[in-house]
């Protein structure tokens, strides 16, 4: 099944959408063992799992195509492969269409992705809009995008990051999945600039739960989130004790989560880090909601 007929299934239903992050293990060995985890995640029953894609050239990319066949197949739950194009020509994005393709695989996620400054970019690609608009004209494929609640990082301002996005949302794109926030404010106000600006896909809510410090700094780095008060305050107090940083990271993602169902939002998408404890406590804690 699409991701737009997943949306639609879910609306008459009257309940969210839930789907999982997963990304592919750089180290051969983890990969050997990357079927345990998928079993366990697929066994929370999410709508779709998403599978990264990095730059291109690494042991985890080729992977992410096996990985997310095995998903589809083995497992019966729907995967979307990340696909990124700063890095890629058009000729070497046709050829992983075509692979993708061959492995009946429908739904991508278009994105730009993360500059490199030790990789030379390729230059038939300079944003997402473009790499959705050479996906749709190569096949039948769906395609999501990504989206941030508190402005892109290269945006000069909130209005132009919303006018590139809705040219994403021209170019093809029937979802959208949001960047990691940890203030439900942030993505409400966006939501509603959203739908002012004329984008009306469903839009996830992209929740990270906090399993270390560093980890969630790093991030916030990448994507430029905010750090609520009260969200460092847990951090803290309980940077040095791991098990009750997991057990206040989970319940403050829980909480989010709970508020943004209770608001009616579209759907969440949990970043798992490949965590089956994530998610598995994440399913636990809001089971009766989906």
């Amino acid at each position: 099944m699409n991701i737009a007929e997943i949306f639609e299934t879910k609306k008459k239903e009257g309940k969210p959408v839930l789907s999982f992050e997963i990304f592919p293990p750089k180290k051969e060995e983890a990969l050997k063992n990357i079927d345990a985890t998928l079993e366990r995640l697929c066994d929370l029953h999410p709508d779709f799992i998403s599978i990264t894609f990095g730059a291109g050239g690494s042991t985890a990319d080729h992977k992410t195509v096996e990985i997310a066949k095995k998903i589809k197949s083995h497992y019966q739950v729907d995967p979307i492969v990340h696909l990124t194009c700063l890095y890629y020509t058009k000729e070497e994005i046709s050829q992983i269409l075509k692979q993708l393709e061959r492995a009946g695989i429908e739904n991508i996620l278009a994105l730009r992705g993360d500059r490199n400054p030790d990789s030379p970019v390729k230059q038939d690609f300079k944003y997402a809009s473009e790499l959705v608009s050479f996906i749709k004209s190569q096949g039948d494929f769906t395609v999501s995008g990504a989206c941030y609640p508190e402005t892109h990082l290269e945006a000069p301002d909130a209005v132009t990051d919303i006018r590139n996005l809705k040219k994403k949302v021209d170019a093809g794109v029937t979802h959208l999945v949001s960047q990691l926030f940890f203030d439900n404010e942030f993505f409400y106000r966006f939501y509603e600039k959203t739908r002012i600006a004329g984008i009306d896909v469903p839009i996830e809510a992209g929740i990270m739960p906090v399993t270390n410090r560093a980890q969630i700094e790093r991030m916030v780095h990448t994507c430029g989130a905010s750090l609520p008060p009260k969200f460092k305050r847990i951090l803290d107090k309980y940077e040095n004790n791991k098990e009750a940083l997991f057990d206040a990271g989970m319940a403050y993602a829980i909480n989010q989560i709970v508020d943004l169902i209770a608001s009616g939002v579209d759907g969440i998408h949990v970043y798992t880090m490949n965590s089956v404890k994530v998610a598995d406590r994440i399913c636990s804690g809001i089971r009766s909601l989906i």
